[in-house]
């Protein structure tokens, strides 16, 4: 996967820690557990044409944490970029 630049991006993360560095959207979120105007970020994913076949053939997308707490983490699928 390579990282994309999510629309309305706020900051980036990783950078100054000698990463590529990671566009984060920052947005509130209303949660059941947490409550209402929970913060959370949101970043992009590319996948390359080999990975866009693999996941067609199956092969499952699989998130990495660093470290050894795992936060709460949602993966979907964004909306359609439009042409313009």
């Amino acid at each position: 996967m390579q990282v994309g630049i999510i629309q309305g991006h706020t900051r980036i993360l990783g950078k100054s820690q000698g990463y590529l560095g990671l566009p984060v959207r920052d947005i509130v979120v209303d949660d059941v557990v947490n409550g209402p105007e929970t913060p959370a970020m949101q970043t992009a994913w590319l996948p390359t044409p080999d990975e866009i076949a693999a996941i067609a053939a199956g092969a499952p997308i699989i998130l990495q944490i660093l470290g050894v707490n795992h936060p709460p983490v949602m993966v979907y699928v964004g909306e359609i970029p439009s042409d313009g």
